[in-house]
């Protein structure tokens, strides 16, 4: 597990571009057969990715946590963006197909990844926050109906249309963890699709200093690539971001792209409250 240390805004003006990546950017997130995580000091949010393609993978807390097992004192979402796979938590094997998701309460002892096809491996991103109660798991089904009493189908107005291809910022968000959705102590966890001929995300941009937040950007071809903006609003940053890479943003910094074609991004969310409209819009006029 990677350890990110939190930063000032005061510091992050004077960053060169290689400072800049090894502070937010993390370029590994989905290695065969490995699980790849990263523990930022912002918030005590864990986020990164599990592939398993050969064999199962199983889901440890490691020395960073001091603890018995992951989800001790965590909870965590899940979004799978590669072929099927199962997450098999505490005996329990869920079905967890292509854009799918699911939320694991704390106190879940045993979490095991595995794809159903070797030749199609399941890419299972996470996203952990810190925990102080146990709320139900789930499985998030993005486009089909539920089957078991743990499915969780997500509601229409979860599934929010917003923007315009003459603002070249057509896109539905999808909101599969938050409050009305899916039950839990802090994460707020969900999935952005840009149509094509849309490459902004975001817009107009905000901050929301009760939350900080993490976007993996994904679904671009080897040379796309999206420009991702960070900093402050009168003193912004910009890093180039590639596929199924992730990127931090503190609760001070704006975050918001422009790509070289559309894109699919998920973001995940811990902090303070739960309140998704909790943001200070930042005018398009005032940025620098």
């Amino acid at each position: 597990m990677e350890i990110r240390t939190a930063s000032s805004p005061e510091d992050e003006k004077h960053y060169d571009t290689d400072r800049l990546r090894r502070e937010y950017v993390q370029e590994k997130i989905f290695v065969k057969d490995k699980i790849c995580l990263t523990y930022s000091h912002i918030d005590r949010i864990i986020f990164g990715g599990a592939m398993p393609v050969e064999k199962a993978l199983s889901l440890t807390a490691g020395a960073e946590l001091r603890a018995q097992y992951f989800l001790e004192r965590r909870e965590m979402g899940i979004i799978n963006i590669g072929g099927a796979g199962t997450v098999t938590a505490d005996g329990t094997v869920y079905e967890i197909g292509p854009r799918d998701g699911m939320y694991i309460g704390r106190g879940t002892k045993e979490v095991v990844f595995a794809s159903t096809d070797a030749k199609d491996p399941a890419k299972f991103y996470l996203c952990s926050g810190p925990a102080h109660r146990t709320c139900p798991t789930k499985r998030i089904l993005k486009d089909r109906k539920a089957e078991h009493d743990y499915d969780v189908e997500i509601l229409p107005e979860n599934k929010k249309e917003l923007g315009s291809l003459a603002g070249s910022n057509h896109r539905t968000i999808n909101k599969y963890i938050l409050p009305g959705q899916v039950e839990s102590c802090q994460l707020e966890m969900g999935m952005t699709h840009l149509e094509e001929g849309s490459v902004w995300n975001t817009m107009p941009c905000h901050t929301h200093d009760r939350r900080m937040e993490v976007y993996l950007y994904f679904d671009l071809p080897d040379d796309g690539f999206v420009v991702h903006l960070m900093g402050e609003p009168n003193e912004t940053r910009h890093l180039i971001m590639r596929n199924e890479q992730a990127v931090i943003s503190p609760s001070w910094s704006i975050h918001a792209g422009c790509g070289s074609q559309n894109y699919t991004f998920i973001w995940g969310m811990v902090g303070e409250n739960q309140d998704f409209d909790d943001m200070d819009e930042v005018r398009m006029q005032d940025l620098r």
